[in-house]
């Protein structure tokens, strides 16, 4: 039998003791799970009030969204559990399913952006504020593509492949710290919440590697520029982005 091809989401460290090997499967499950613990933090204590029984009905894409969301939440710790166990046939079938959602997220999460600006905005809210806002939606969404398709890419690429899911998934936590008490997160400090999370990928490199991979030297700082842009548009109410939002909200 020839040698197998790499396989999307196996550990890299093809030739590193063992231990090394069994760190770096161990870290991803515990990064997922952190990730669906902050999930549950950020939108567990207003998802009665605001999703199941809200005041005023909400239109389905949000319950689209919220379903979405949370299906790619439990196949990225799947996937991660799957790889420890070493199961990668199951890890490459469960895999299909998760790029057919993950295609269909960023349009999906720019839709519902739209519909609950415009809720929003009918009940009261302050539309200035619903309009900037959408520059940080909007960046949350076309980062995620990009690592996402980037990933998918790059799946023979093991080592790619598995820190790009990582950041994708990370970058889908913003909306959640975004939701943490003030005493947590500060307030518009959100993205500091999705750096730590992929700042922990990076020390583990640094323990297990000895090294900090390319996806992370390159991609982090750039993930970083995007996020203080979205920010700045964001807090600057940017008149330029405030005509491009109100035309999608046409």
């Amino acid at each position: 039998m020839g040698e197998p091809l790499p396989v999307a989401g196996a550990p890299d460290q093809a030739n590193s003791p063992e231990p090394q090997r069994r760190l770096a499967r161990t870290f991803y499950l515990a990064i997922a799970l952190t990730i669906a613990v902050v999930v549950v933090l950020g939108f567990g204590p207003t998802l009665n009030a605001r999703l199941i029984h809200p005041l005023s009905p909400r239109p389905f894409i949000l319950h689209l969204h919220v379903a979405l969301f949370i299906s790619w939440v439990l196949i990225f710790i799947a996937q991660t559990a799957l790889v420890r166990g070493r199961r990668i046939d199951w890890h490459m079938r469960l895999g299909l399913l998760g790029v057919a959602i993950g295609a269909v997220m960023p349009v999906i999460g720019v839709a519902t952006a739209l519909a609950m600006t415009r809720l929003e905005a009918s009940a009261g809210a302050p539309r200035v504020e619903g309009e900037a806002f959408l520059a940080v939606s909007f960046f949350d969404m076309v980062a995620f593509a990009i690592t996402f398709w980037l990933a998918v890419g790059l799946r023979r690429r093991r080592d790619y492949h598995r820190r790009l899911m990582l950041m994708a998934s990370c970058g889908l936590t913003v909306a959640a710290f975004a939701r943490f008490p003030s005493s947590l997160m500060p307030t518009n400090a959100w993205y500091l919440g999705v750096d730590g999370l992929i700042l922990a990928a990076l020390v583990s490199d640094l323990v297990a590697e000895r090294r900090v991979h390319p996806v992370y030297a390159f991609g982090l700082p750039v993930l970083m520029i995007g996020q203080a842009t979205a920010m700045w548009i964001y807090l600057s109410r940017a008149p330029g982005w405030l005509t491009i939002a109100r035309a999608f909200l046409r």
